[in-house]
Order: structure tokens, then sequence, then C-alpha cells
């Protein structure tokens, strides 16, 4: 998953609060194998989250559990509204 949010410069520090708490619990889940985070180096203002799960339905699955829904749902929420699901190829293109 390639999760993009857009948050202004003032508002990064409590946000990175947020994402590493989103992180953690997500991490947790079964399917989860690896979650980068980063800044665009042409644009401050727009950050990413890369989750690597096992398949989109464990990532799907992921979502489910009450703690995530508490803590990394609402966040999700914020994510600029596009596709977010990639394949790595040789996984059916």
């Amino acid at each position: 998953m390639v999760i993009r949010f857009r948050v202004s410069e003032a508002e990064q520090a409590e946000f990175a609060v947020r994402l590493d708490a989103a992180v953690e619990v997500l991490s947790r889940q079964k399917g989860f194998v690896a979650a980068r985070t980063g800044r665009n180096v042409d644009d401050p203002e727009l950050l990413a989250l890369n989750l690597e799960f096992e398949n989109v339905g464990s990532y799907r699955r992921a979502l489910s559990p009450y703690e995530v829904k508490l803590t990394a749902v609402p966040l999700l929420s914020q994510a600029i509204d596009e596709p977010t699901a990639y394949e790595s190829p040789g996984r059916g293109w």
C-alpha cells in the first residue's frame, strides 16, 4: 500500500506521533511485512506511508480489529483520495 497525506509543516510533528501509533498497531496484524514512511523532497507537505502486507486481503483484514479502527483508521481517513494497492512484479502482471 502506498498511502499519501498532505500535512502542513506546522502539523507534521503531531501527525508523526499519530502515524507511528498507526504503524505500530498495524505491525501486529497477521500478514504484516514492513512499513516505511517518507516526506517528498520537492513538496515537504506531501508525506507517504508505504505498508507491505503478504497480500491485499491481509491488509484489508488488518483494518478490522477494534484497536486498528481506533488508532489507524482515523489517520488513514486523512489520506489523499487515490488508489493505494500496488502489486510487485511477477505477482499477477
